[in-house]
């Protein structure tokens, strides 16, 4: 029958050692993922661009640019309407004391 006998001090110190090492590993595998995966999403940055840079960064002719802003008015006046459906639609299904915290919302929101 075989007995088992202790690991002696300098395995002992080994096992340890490397034990120490596995877990400070984790540690700070486990701060860096959180700080990696729970930082804050950089802000974007805005959209806009101005009708100088599309014709600058395309090479576009005055009829293109000319083109292009007929287009982007195009699409305000679009956009412009197709909120302001959307809001009046809103409007009509709230209370009126709804609509003024609705209102208020709109102007806190409004850039």
């Amino acid at each position: 029958m075989s007995t088992a006998t202790l690991p002696r001090p300098a395995e002992r110190v080994a096992i340890v050692s490397l034990l120490l090492v596995f877990l400070c590993g984790a540690a700070l595998g486990a701060v860096v993922m959180s700080y990696w995966f729970h930082r804050p999403a950089p802000k974007p940055t805005s959209l806009a661009i101005s009708t100088r840079e599309w014709r600058e960064k395309l090479d576009l002719t005055e009829d293109q640019t000319r083109q292009l802003n007929s287009v982007l008015d195009d699409f305000a006046r679009y956009y412009d309407n197709l909120l302001a459906d959307g809001n009046s639609r809103i409007t009509l299904i709230l209370t009126p004391e709804q609509r003024r915290k609705y209102d208020q919302m709109m102007r806190e929101h409004r850039p």
